[in-house]
């Protein structure tokens, strides 16, 4: 596991937990300069993609050790953290479980899929080898970023970004990561005192993670915006900057 500390050092803490088969550098690269500016940044790579030859073992094993970080470094409380994809099932099992506390829990458009391992062995069997199936044939190479394009609604620079970090990566470590976070479950109408759950709701997901967002948190404060899956995160300012001005607004409240 990696937590790199940067930004502004008097700043309010904000822990960033990046998604899918993803390194920090590489899913908040285009607005960890602006978050720096005002935050305490602690940037996470999970294990098996921090760089080391570590496997991911699953998503509790790794919400331990975040655990454990903020617990030891952060007298087990930060005043925000926020999840891309993925990463907002961390957030999500961090405020759940309450071994340690977030005055706000932001959630960066995430699906927040849930399933029994049937199905998690079925969806597995479709989307990993998409994710892994990298070669130095210019044709394969195409093909695999067109299946990202079409199964996951990238655009085609994000599909280009997301095979550059994709391909750096043990398969072993996206496989479990994948399949480990569809048996990851949330409660129903999860409820932390003095904690504030926020979710950017990316409209162009359709409306039934909307609902899903109602249905995990009591009461969430969320924000619409008209975009793409975690769109805000790849370089276009017209998407990145209402959103920064967001997040802004939740570090802000009174919990």
């Amino acid at each position: 596991m990696q937590f790199d500390e940067i930004g502004n050092m008097s700043g309010k803490t904000l822990m960033l937990l990046p998604g899918t088969c993803c390194d920090y550098q590489t899913n908040f690269g285009t607005v960890i300069d602006d978050l720096s500016e005002k935050y305490h940044l602690i940037c996470v790579n999970y294990d098996g993609f921090d760089g080391s030859d570590v496997i991911f073992p699953d998503m509790i094993t790794v919400t331990k050790k975040i655990e454990k970080y903020i617990i030891e470094k952060h007298d087990g409380r930060l005043h925000g953290a926020i999840g891309s994809s993925l990463g907002s099932s961390f957030v999500g099992q961090l405020v759940m479980r309450k071994k340690v506390h977030l005055d706000h829990a932001i959630f960066g458009s995430p699906d927040l899929d849930q399933s029994g391992i049937v199905a998690a062995k079925l969806q597995s069997m479709l989307v990993v080898p998409l994710l892994t199936s990298f070669t130095k044939s210019d044709k394969k190479r195409n093909k695999t970023k067109n299946k990202l394009k079409n199964f996951l609604k990238m655009s085609e620079e994000t599909a280009e970004k997301f095979m550059n970090c994709f391909s750096k990566f043990n398969p072993e470590s996206i496989k479990n990561e994948y399949y480990s976070d569809l048996l990851t479950h949330l409660e129903d109408d999860i409820s932390v005192e003095h904690t504030k759950a926020h979710f950017i709701y990316a409209n162009k997901m359709g409306e039934k993670y909307l609902k899903r967002y109602k249905k995990y948190f009591h009461n969430p404060d969320i924000r619409e915006f008209n975009m793409q899956h975690e769109q805000w995160l790849f370089g276009e300012k017209e998407y990145s900057i209402p959103v920064l001005k967001v997040i802004d607004e939740f570090m802000e409240m009174e919990v």
